[in-house]
């Protein structure tokens, strides 16, 4: 069938965005990667940008495992053993034993009874949020929660639906307080590290106001966490907001792509909760699960985080993303206080933005410009993402490129 006015009417609507932001098509390409060497960190070669190399502040990979050797080998021996895919889905073919054994380390890593793998932790979020909210529950949400939460509240059209001031406890309360009449059941959600700014939840908090609420609710209060951005770059052993904070929540959704450097998400909670996932959740139950040797990859990610090596890594980064927060406050720029890899430098102008974003690139650095509608009018910022990888001499030059732009 032809698609001439559907495609006039997309085109127009292309040419409105790009009048009102950059289009998120005009994608950078990584062509190539030179290995660290000294006090160099890895640099990256861009498609169309020749032999010029890059200085990339814009990872998730916060420990630097993704280019870990043994996390590396770990995929190759297992690819070569079992192939490049699962082949199926979980409950027809597709499960192999390195996903047991990684659910396993993952709920022994997070103190839980069980986990569950999916093909992403955006896929977690939506898998793990709708089968629970049903047409008698009240969703109380962050109002800078993750798009995926956003979604999956959408999706699952809650009887309720209450969005609190950022990190504001009284009006999370106020939120309990109105909704019980109403209701049965509520599930409070939350990022645990908020991934525009570097912020964390007051998860100790917010348990507490779970707890005292939690009568009010003829079928409980549920505390869920979107963390992926926690686990790994937070926490004395790494073990995320939860660890920082000194906080047990009910569900833990997290990810395998940022700092355990691999692919695919998961959710960790009690017995019962993981179990009726496998029963209700689409997102597991109808898509192929992440590979066998990202599960081997991810498994030693896990080990190597779970070690001395890990603690090293942690520490590491931790003295990075000190000695680059504290050099933007003394070169007179405004950051968000966050023991957290995420250190956001705020502009709050959206032209500002858009010219220090293209000036680092011409200086060899990739880092993340941020504007409305990504973040409010306003809080526009340049978001740096420290790693492990990262070198001291790496700080400084980043720094000293900020103070003469």
């Amino acid at each position: 069938m032809p698609l001439s006015k559907l495609d006039q009417i997309l085109k127009e609507q292309l040419a409105q965005l790009a009048r009102n932001q950059p289009l998120k098509g005009h994608e950078l390409v990584i062509a190539g990667m030179k290995p660290a060497d000294g006090n160099f960190g890895p640099r990256f070669y861009i498609a169309g940008q020749g032999q010029k190399e890059f200085l990339r502040m814009n990872s998730n990979s916060y420990l630097g495992l993704s280019l870990h050797p043994r996390v590396i080998q770990s995929e190759e021996v297992t690819t070569k053993k079992f192939g490049t895919g699962p082949g199926a889905v979980r409950f027809i073919s597709g499960t192999y034993q390195h996903h047991i054994d990684l659910e396993g380390k993952l709920a022994a890593f997070h103190h839980k009874e069980k986990s569950i793998l999916f093909s992403s932790a955006y896929a977690a979020v939506i898998g793990v949020l709708v089968p629970l909210i049903t047409q008698d529950t009240a969703v109380i949400s962050d109002a800078l929660n993750h798009n995926s939460i956003i979604n999956a509240i959408q999706l699952a059209r809650p009887a309720a639906k209450g969005i609190y001031k950022h990190q504001d406890l009284g009006d999370l309360e106020h939120q309990l307080q109105t909704h019980h009449q109403t209701t049965k059941r509520a599930i409070v959600i939350t990022d645990g590290i908020f991934s525009m700014r570097g912020d964390h939840a007051p998860l100790k908090e917010i348990t507490d106001l779970c707890r005292q609420y939690e009568a009010c609710y003829r079928e409980g209060i549920i505390l869920a966490v979107d963390d992926s951005h926690g686990v790994g770059a937070i926490g004395k052993t790494g073990r995320g907001t939860e660890e920082y904070t000194d906080a047990s929540v009910d569900i833990l959704i997290g990810t395998l792509g940022k700092a355990i450097g691999v692919n695919g998400g998961y959710a960790v909670a009690s017995a019962p909760i993981i179990d009726f996932m496998r029963e209700k959740a689409p997102m597991y139950i109808y898509s192929n699960p992440i590979t066998p040797s990202e599960s081997a990859a991810a498994l030693t990610s896990l080990e190597i985080i779970d070690s001395p090596e890990g603690i090293t890594l942690l520490t590491k980064v931790r003295s990075l993303t000190s000695r680059f927060r504290e050099g933007l406050q003394q070169g007179g720029f405004e950051t968000i206080s966050s023991d957290h890899p995420i250190v956001p430098l705020l502009i709050r102008d959206t032209e500002t933005t858009s010219a220090m974003s293209t000036y680092l690139f011409k200086m060899g650095i990739l880092a993340t410009g941020l504007n409305f509608p990504v973040v409010p009018k306003g809080d526009e910022e340049i978001r740096f993402q420290i790693s492990a990888d990262h070198t001291e001499h790496d700080i400084d030059f980043t720094l000293e490129v900020l103070r003469k732009f």
